[in-house]
């Protein structure tokens, strides 16, 4: 398996940016944009999400890791509530509440599945190595098959 190099380049980081967008564009319709308190909590624990990824992997080491990609995959259980909040508030309508609802749980499930993975993977992580290895993002043209 490939090593990743950044966080960037974590799928489950891509997915959570694309998320914060979705929710940040949402938040910024209708009376919900003129509702500060919830729109401001909601764009908080979405960016919580992505940013949680991101100091997680920074950490070096997987029992971090898996801590904060917990913490990640809490904000998004908060996000889903903020969104309960949003929809009884009349701020936006079911479908958009349905797909948007659709969108935090496949990102709990992604988290999940990454902190299953670490758990059992055999690779304590970077500050853990004895010599330091070239890393490589995984659109590099230098992996193998």
């Amino acid at each position: 398996m490939a090593k990743v190099s950044c966080f960037e380049n974590l799928e489950v980081w891509q997915k959570a940016r694309e998320f914060s967008q979705l929710i940040h564009e949402t938040s910024n319709k209708g009376t919900f944009k003129k509702d500060f308190s919830l729109k401001d909590q909601i764009n908080r624990s979405v960016g919580s999400i992505m940013d949680n990824i991101a100091e997680g992997f920074e950490r070096g080491g997987n029992k971090e890791f898996i801590q904060f990609l917990s913490y990640s995959k809490g904000s998004s259980g908060e996000v889903r509530s903020q969104l309960y909040r949003a929809l009884d508030k009349a701020h936006i309508e079911q479908l958009e509440f349905d797909f948007l609802k659709s969108k935090s749980i496949e990102l709990s499930k992604q988290l999940s599945g990454f902190m299953s993975y670490l758990k059992t993977s055999e690779m304590r992580g970077v500050k853990y190595m004895k010599e330091p290895t070239e890393s490589y993002s995984i659109n590099s043209p230098n992996l193998e098959s």
